[in-house]
């Protein structure tokens, strides 16, 4: 690995950290156990750390990287390990779902930039029908994010629309030693299964993403002021929700009750 870092630095811009500890690797690689015949793409695969070890299990993958001037090396060292399909695109933008060849098919895995990671996330969770299952290394404060329960002060936009989607599991750590150049924060490694039945589901997507998201807009305002544009603090007390509480004390399933109730009100009442 070190023959493959000479001659590249790492690009700020494209929040790249390049992986280089053999036991993280191992762990990750561990973690996700891949398998002949699997559905595999990684994002951001830089140098390959983590795709030349998942490459000889897996017998072949796709991989989604930005940087054009990267892809040559990873070719490189991937050569003879197995099948490498190459995506240059930026994966935000990227349409996940074309490389499906069925329902819950694909594994993701991916050590995601730093600076679009949350975005990331929720372009993922876009394509969650067609996802298996999500291994990434992330900011560890992401994760946390993430994994956070209502009640807890990590918890929001985030943590609910993941929740909605996935079982998230926190894995474990990883330290700034085990990346070059060294990042300034903490990172820790996630798995992500989406629910093949979600348990609350919603009628309307888009209505309980504006709920959500306008519900945390204002942490620190109560369901009655944040939500007044949408819904009542009438309509609030009706389905058994305290009005002066705040967003973080809300349950995903108490989220989607009052997206789902603001979906089936008579067109006159809607604001």
């Amino acid at each position: 690995m070190s023959k493959a870092l000479h001659g590249h630095k790492a690009r700020k811009r494209f929040g790249q950290n390049f992986l280089h500890d053999q036991n993280v690797i191992s762990k990750i690689v561990a973690s996700i156990n891949p398998k002949p015949d699997q559905n595999i793409v990684e994002i951001g695969p830089g140098l390959g750390a983590i795709t030349s070890e998942v490459l000889p299990l897996a017998q072949s993958m796709h991989v989604v990287e930005l940087d054009r001037d990267l892809i040559p090396k990873l070719e490189f060292i991937c050569d003879g390990k197995g099948t490498l399909t190459v995506h240059q695109s930026d994966a935000l933008k990227f349409d996940f779902s074309q490389l499906a060849d069925g329902d819950h098919s694909l594994r993701v895995i991916g050590n995601l930039p730093y600076n679009i990671s949350t975005p990331l996330i929720f372009h993922l969770l876009e394509n969650h029908k067609v996802v298996r299952d999500m291994h990434f290394m992330l900011q560890k404060e992401v994760v946390d994010r993430m994994a956070a329960h209502e009640k807890e002060n990590n918890y929001g936009r985030l943590s609910v629309m993941t929740a909605y989607f996935c079982k998230v599991e926190p894995l474990f750590l990883v330290g700034p030693g085990s990346f070059n150049p060294p990042p300034k924060v903490e990172s820790a490694i996630v798995r992500l299964t989406p629910y093949e039945t979600l348990p609350f589901p919603a009628k309307d997507l888009k209505i309980l993403q504006t709920v959500v998201t306008t519900a945390f807009g204002m942490r620190r305002k109560t369901l009655r002021n944040c939500l007044k544009k949408i819904i009542s603090a009438e309509e609030i007390e009706s389905l058994g929700i305290n009005p002066t509480a705040r967003a973080e004390t809300l349950s995903v399933e108490t989220f989607v009750n009052i997206a789902n109730y603001i979906f089936e009100r008579p067109a006159a009442e809607q604001s």
